[in-house]
């Protein structure tokens, strides 16, 4: 079964149709390969016939020239008509002309155009083909996408070669025909023709994958499935269309020419990679029209500038309308517009200028902190940019640091004020140079001179009545200390600015800490009016500093200091300022002691260390050895014992001033100095310890403690005296088993220290010997007894007072029991009975594991005896070795027992 052959389909006119075979030989020594066309008899002018693959016969080509005006030959090879065409023959034929200018090689490709109603009817004489193997194979079939017809639209015919030999029904299936979109081709049962029943859009299925089946009337299937692929072949139907309908860029003004501006983008529906989707690109208009400053590449959309002269100031934004066209931009491709509109930046290309470039001002002499002038300038850059916001400078005239200019955020103006105040009596006017630039640097290339515009500035200093002057602030006199009282000395001085006179100028003090000395009110001169100490504390460095106060007759006033330099003479001697000293004996042999003067050096070192006692004990243990002049070296001899010893020590200065100094030296058992002042009390024994409050809190705690303890030991005391008995030395080796319950409720287990337990039945307590404990438990009770290796029926007796003697010979007497011992034992043996009986057997009435076990031993055997469940059946054991406890164990009976 095969195809009889590719088919194209194309829309026409309304008219009668015929369908054409455009049969396209190429020769280049040798014919191309035949590709057999379906299109229209009749064609719209402009309109796509087919595509040829004319790299098969020439890839040089770079001329392509149709013989036939009507059809027009693209480089990818698409054939298009250039104008109406009517067939009226049967066939019609065409050359085309393939050159390459280069190599002057020449090929040709000759066109030959037949109706398709003479194909079909010699298809329908020709006899099928008998082939001598039988072939099933798919052969590629496309139609045109929209076209119209007519439909049904034939588009091939497959066959088998199977039909030969036997009667063939053929059928189709896939997309198209049993799938989406639904009987969209079929096929003729009986001969194979494949037909196409309405137009197809390609952007919406650009082929289909059906499968063509053979088989006879009786279901058998001679062939395997046959995959036909159908391809919609493109027609330039969709417009190409820009991603944005207006775009934005922004280039700086002044920029090269070549500068990139921007890009624009379009898509196009259409098949890639064909004519319909080579999309050209161009600008159509330009407002302002003139100059031309933009272009664009056809190819990438990109916008670049062809010209430097952009100027924001002169036009800051243009407006584009450009153009993308498919078919390689050809006239007939279709296309679409859009906006383009490009602002143009603001770059610092306009330098500020001052506007007047001169100023005259005025201001009082002793103002600070006021604005005496505005200066404006003017700059055609952007408003409120870095190009456009000044920034001031004083250029001149400034050397003092009188002015400041800063600039006005709002206005952009720049303000002058005056921050140190003027002196008219120095200067009575200032010229001032100013200088403006802006915050972004200047563009264009300038030097220095022009790069900046200037301004000058003349302030008037104006004359005030001023009061006087403190000048200099500070003045000093020198007095030496301990002057008598009544010494005078020049003072504070200060004048009148205007006359330079202090004439008429009184003084007063303002602050003087110590009060030792006066102040003239007329002259201020000063007098000592007590002594002075240069070794004062709030003497520094030798200067003693008093304020001082100057008025004038209008009441205005200054203030001043005035420093007193205190000429030092030697009225101190040199001491030891750290008079406690420790030596740690197991690594110091000695310590160094540091002397000082409080006088000036004049007066002070070299210093002389010496032992001043009289007490030959002091001299024998210690030792002074000078180190350098302020320092000594105290060292022990004679190895003295551990303590505290006071050691005075005599220093004089250079001049014989001298001073002792009692020290208190520490010999002490220690590693350092920190060790021994921690310890002192451990080391010396005289030391004092104290407790913290953690620690105090601590010892109250174990106190409350113990009293608990005791308060609780003395409850269980008195209550066990009250009917205390005697017990034997051999009940330390009793084991009370208290037994699971047999009934529901809790477990309750009464006992009371040593041996004491509750009574069966009983609410109070009582003592009942060593007969065991009591468990009640959910109105059952039981009651087991181990002494030793022997149970209580083994000590059975009558009476109000029994004895143990005749169960083990022993002393202790049980008695003032709450039951008596016949009620005890009518109670407790049925029970025991019943639990012997039960350990005897289990649910298969075999003995328990636990029951009697023998044990093997090497040597001797445990004096404790089996702790079974049943240890009360055991055989009756000596209790000789409850004689030879340990005291420990002595301790324990004693403290159960009733001395």
């Amino acid at each position: 079964m095969a195809a009889a052959g590719p088919t194209l389909s194309r829309s026409g006119a309304l008219c009668r149709r015929l369908l054409l075979t455009l049969s396209i030989l190429a020769f280049a020594c040798d014919a191309c390969k035949q590709v057999i066309l379906h299109v229209p008899s009749k064609l719209d002018a402009e309109k796509f016939v087919g595509r040829v693959n004319l790299e098969e016969c020439f890839k040089s080509a770079n001329i392509i020239h149709s013989s036939d005006p009507d059809f027009q030959i693209l480089k990818d090879g698409s054939v298009y008509t250039t104008n109406a065409i009517l067939l009226s023959s049967e066939t019609r034929s065409f050359t085309i002309l393939l050159f390459n200018t280069d190599s002057q090689e020449e090929k040709e490709i000759s066109v030959l155009l037949e109706e398709e109603t003479q194909v079909q009817k010699r298809l329908s004489k020709e006899k099928p083909l008998r082939r001598a193997k039988r072939r099933w194979a798919p052969i590629p079939c496309s139609m045109l996408e929209n076209s119209l017809g007519p439909f049904p639209l034939f588009l091939q015919q497959v066959q088998s070669d199977a039909a030969q030999n036997y009667t063939i029904y053929y059928s189709i299936r896939g997309p198209g025909v049993d799938q989406e979109p639904l009987h969209l081709f079929y096929v003729e049962r009986d001969t194979g023709n494949l037909y196409c029943t309405r137009p197809v859009d390609r952007e919406q299925y650009e082929s289909f994958e059906i499968t063509a089946f053979a088989t006879t009337p009786d279901g058998y299937t001679p062939e395997y499935p046959l995959p036909l692929l159908i391809k919609v072949e493109d027609e330039n139907d969709n417009a190409p269309i820009f991603t944005e309908t207006t775009y934005t860029f922004t280039v700086f003004e002044n920029c090269k020419v070549g500068s990139t501006v921007g890009q624009v983008c379009a898509t196009d529906k259409d098949e890639p990679d064909t004519m319909h989707t080579r999309l050209r690109y161009s600008i159509l208009e330009q407002l302002p029209s003139s100059p031309t400053l933009f272009s664009m590449h056809p190819a990438t959309g990109v916008i670049t500038t062809v010209s430097s002269q952009l100027d924001r100031e002169l036009i800051d934004k243009y407006q584009l309308k450009i153009k993308v066209q498919d078919m390689d931009g050809q006239y007939f491709g279709l296309h679409t517009t859009a906006t383009c509109i490009i602002n143009i930046g603001d770059v610092n290309d306009n330098l500020p200028t001052f506007s007047p470039t001169s100023y005259v001002t005025s201001v009082e002499e002793n103002t600070i902190d006021v604005e005496i002038l505005r200066v404006t300038i003017e700059d055609k850059d952007l408003i409120n940019t870095p190009n456009w916001r000044a920034n001031y400078t004083i250029l001149k005239g400034n050397e003092n640091g009188n002015f400041k200019i800063v600039t006005d955020p709002r206005t952009n103006e720049g303000v002058l004020c005056v921050v140190k105040p003027l002196n008219y009596e120095e200067t009575q006017q200032v010229a001032l140079q100013l200088g403006v630039v802006n915050e972004a640097p200047y563009s264009r290339e300038a030097s220095s001179r022009s790069a900046m515009s200037t301004a000058t500035v003349t302030v008037n200093v104006k004359n005030q009545d001023e009061g006087p002057e403190c000048s200099p602030l500070v003045q000093t006199v020198r007095i030496k200390e301990n002057a008598p009282a009544g010494t005078r000395s020049s003072g504070y001085k200060a004048y009148d600015p205007d006359t330079r006179s202090s004439t008429g100028i009184r003084y007063r003090k303002v602050s003087d800490p110590k009060g030792w000395v006066t102040i003239d009110e007329d002259s201020g001169s000063i007098t000592v009016f007590r002594s002075l100490d240069r070794e004062a504390e709030v003497i520094s460095n030798g200067v003693y500093n008093i304020t001082v106060l100057a008025s004038d007759k209008n009441g205005r006033t200054c203030t001043g200091i005035l420093g007193i330099i205190l000429e030092d003479i030697n009225d101190n001697g040199p001491y030891i300022p750290k008079q406690t000293v420790v030596i740690c004996k197991p690594t110091m042999s000695s310590a160094e002691i540091v002397a000082v003067d409080p006088d000036e050096p004049v007066n002070g070192p070299p210093f002389d260390f010496s032992l001043e006692s009289s007490d030959s004990e002091v001299r024998k243990i210690w030792r002074l050895t000078k180190i350098n002049d302020t320092a000594a070296r105290l060292s022990y001899q004679n190895d003295p014992p551990f303590g505290s010893y006071a050691v005075p020590i005599r220093v004089s200065d250079r001049f014989g001033l001298s001073t002792v100094t009692s020290l208190n030296v520490i010999l002490c058992n220690c590693i350092t100095e920190n060790d021994c002042t921690f310890r002192t009390s451990e080391r010396t024994g005289n030391g004092e310890v104290k407790l913290g409050t953690w620690a105090i809190l601590a010892i109250l705690l174990g106190i409350a403690l113990l009293f608990c303890i005791l308060f609780t030991l003395v409850c269980g005391i008195s209550r066990t005296t009250k009917e205390l008995k005697v017990l034997p030395d051999d009940l330390a080796q009793q084991n009370l088993i208290v037994s699971n319950t047999e009934a529901p409720g809790d477990d309750k287990v009464y006992s009371t220290n040593g041996f004491t337990t509750q009574a069966v039945g009983a609410a109070g307590q009582g003592i009942c010997g060593t007969l065991g404990s009591g468990v009640r438990n959910g109105g059952q009770e039981t009651i087991e007894m181990v002494k030793g290796h022997q149970t209580l029926d083994s000590c059975r007796g009558t009476g109000h007072h029994h004895t143990l003697d005749s169960c083990r010979g022993g002393h202790v007497e049980v008695d003032n029991c709450r039951y008596t011992y016949s009620e005890w034992h009518s109670f407790t043996q049925p029970r025991l009975g019943e639990k012997v009986h039960q350990c005897n057997q289990d649910d298969n009435h075999k003995h328990a594991q636990d029951y009697v076990l023998t044990y093997n031993y090497e040597g001797k055997g445990s004096l404790a005896g089996s702790v079974g469940c049943c240890s009360e059946r055991q055989d009756e054991d000596g209790l000789e070795f409850l004689d030879h406890l340990e005291p420990k164990f002595r301790t324990l009976a004693e403290a159960c027992m009733k001395r």
